[in-house]
């Protein structure tokens, strides 16, 4: 019997501690900044432009799509009882942060920033300073989020679940809104 249990609780201490489940955790433990503080540091030339090519990117403007009367359309029809701009079901792939407690959310977090820096590389106050950005292991121990595999990644909100979906060609898409690594990170 104690075999059982100890047997038990490896699987199930290897499955919270593992995987996607450890991804979302660790999120709700770090604070989100919102985007314009992360392009504090991420629009020059030297760090790539990056916060730049999110600002004009459908990612920016992602939750700004929830407020159309297309999207109320939608989740009437999907059987939602609130607007679109309010429903976890459409916030999930529309906007960072939307379901953290607000002790996470920084002073200058905005959810109509819509899918921001921290969507794809994690809540950024406990990575955000300078010192622990110019490592990157550094950084990736305070909560930044490097996705290995970009499609896998991606499909998470680019799926048929959408109600608005065709189709995804991750390359295709990723070319829009590559960006390249900081300088900084070594």
């Amino acid at each position: 019997m104690k075999s059982l249990f100890l047997f038990f609780t490896v699987c199930m201490v290897t499955f919270f501690t593992s995987g996607s489940f450890a991804q979302d955790s660790l999120a709700k433990k770090h604070g989100f900044v919102g985007a314009d503080v992360c392009g504090m540091c991420h629009k020059s030339e030297k760090a790539g432009k990056q916060f730049d090519i999110w600002k004009s990117s459908k990612h920016s403007t992602a939750y700004q799509t929830l407020l159309s009367d297309k999207a109320n359309e939608i989740a009437t029809k999907k059987g939602l009882k609130v607007p679109a701009a309010q429903a976890p079901e459409c916030l999930k792939c529309h906007a960072s942060g939307y379901d953290s407690d607000s002790t996470l959310i920084g002073k200058k977090y905005k959810v109509e920033n819509g899918v921001q820096c921290e969507t794809c590389h994690g809540a950024g106050a406990d990575y955000k300073d300078i010192k622990i950005m110019k490592v990157k292991e550094d950084a990736i121990k305070n909560g930044l989020v490097l996705p290995a595999d970009k499609e896998k990644f991606c499909v998470k909100c680019h799926n048929a679940e959408s109600p608005s979906f065709v189709s995804f060609n991750c390359e295709e898409y990723w070319a829009k809104i590559k960006h390249t690594k900081p300088s900084e990170i070594k």
